[in-house]
């Protein structure tokens, strides 16, 4: 039998010579056709990457970033990048790509009622836009490998009686608590990402970080770049290929040289930013294994093998033309710490003292 290749003439194979026969299959089965999809507004303002992995999850993320460098994947008819945020109307040309496998059965977490109760008494504001939360540290923000627990499996029951689903504008890492912010309807994430994106909201976090910064305090500004490994995702210095990440700080107490409560006051949202930024300069988040490793967890700290990363203030314009500010207390394990190193919280009266307005 003589061998044929197939091209795709409308919907049909056409053969022709020279491959040999694969039991008569089309590769047109396999490589699909271009497609042009439309932003939805349940899609509103997530990042292009996201938005493949939400549509598209059989293409991963090396094979993206390859079709969007080689122009493949276009917003609006423009090149685009994976960290460009779409927009509902917004039309996103999809090159053929692969048929998703199909994924193995797996059982949809379902939410205990215990837990929640414990995400509903971790509302610290609500109103018929906005909600925020005190994430708890161990809670995941999103699913992933390994993740069945996750604060996105939740949001349905955050409605309180809304016509739509919670979204979630912004995450902290699993074992960071603190200040989270849901919008609760399209209307309010598409507001809330944007002042994310424009840098128009205000963040200040604590933690417990091992040794005493020097200078006590300042900006740090360096380029991280993303690195993934078999210990999962991380950052690392990277002055050619790193993205500009800067971090003011201030130290507000210390016990000695061993241990000191630093502030911290993001000026830009890198993955890691903050853990990454603090090892950087010598003195590692109390309990982060990944930046700091053994450096990390000193003796005789009874919690070192916890984060002490906290989300404790944020200041976020809202829809109705009004600045929020809301404070998270201390987790437990937190509090504990500081109890036990002679840290007062009344020390830090007002989490935005010290720190500049400017951008």
């Amino acid at each position: 039998m003589p061998g044929f290749r197939a091209s795709i003439v409308g919907d049909r194979c056409q053969p022709l010579p020279s491959l040999p026969a694969r039991r008569g299959r089309c590769i047109a089965s396999a490589l699909g056709k271009v497609q042009i999809k439309k932003i939805m507004a349940e899609d509103a303002e997530i990042r292009l990457d996201r938005w493949f992995k939400r549509h598209f999850p059989q293409l991963g993320h090396n094979r993206l970033e390859k079709l969007l460098r080689t122009g493949q994947v276009r917003l609006d008819g423009k090149r685009a990048s994976a960290g460009d945020h779409v927009a509902p109307g917004q039309e996103v040309r999809v090159p053929p790509l692969p048929e998703a496998p199909t994924p193995p059965t797996k059982r949809e977490y379902q939410p205990k009622p215990r837990d929640i109760a414990q995400i509903e008494r971790a509302i610290l504001y609500r109103d018929d836009d906005v909600i925020v939360i005190d994430k708890p540290p161990g809670l995941a923000v999103q699913g992933g490998t390994a993740t069945d627990i996750h604060l996105d499996a939740m949001l349905d029951e955050l409605r309180f009686g809304a016509a739509e689903r919670p979204r979630l504008v912004h995450r902290l890492d699993k074992d960071t608590s603190g200040t989270l912010v849901l919008a609760r309807n399209a209307a309010a994430a598409r507001f809330l990402t944007g002042a994310f994106r424009d840098k128009a909201t205000r963040k200040i976090y604590w933690a417990a970080v091992v040794g005493l910064p020097a200078p006590r305090q300042g900006r740090i500004d360096r380029r991280l770049a993303k690195m993934p490994g078999p210990a999962g995702e991380r950052v690392i210095e990277e002055a050619d290929e790193g993205k500009r990440a800067i971090t003011d700080y201030r130290t507000v107490a210390h016990a000695g040289d061993r241990i000191a409560w630093v502030a911290m006051n993001p000026i830009t949202g890198r993955t890691h930013q903050l853990r990454a930024h603090m090892a950087a300069i010598g003195t590692p988040i109390l309990g982060d294994h990944k930046y700091g490793a053994a450096a990390a967890q000193p003796s005789g700290i009874a919690e070192a093998r916890k984060l002490h990363l906290h989300a404790r203030a944020i200041a976020i314009p809202l829809p109705k033309g009004r600045t929020l500010r809301v404070v998270a207390p201390l987790p437990p394990h937190m509090a504990r710490t500081w109890k036990f190193l002679g840290f007062h919280q009344a020390e830090e009266r007002d989490p935005f003292a010290g720190f500049a307005d400017d951008r």
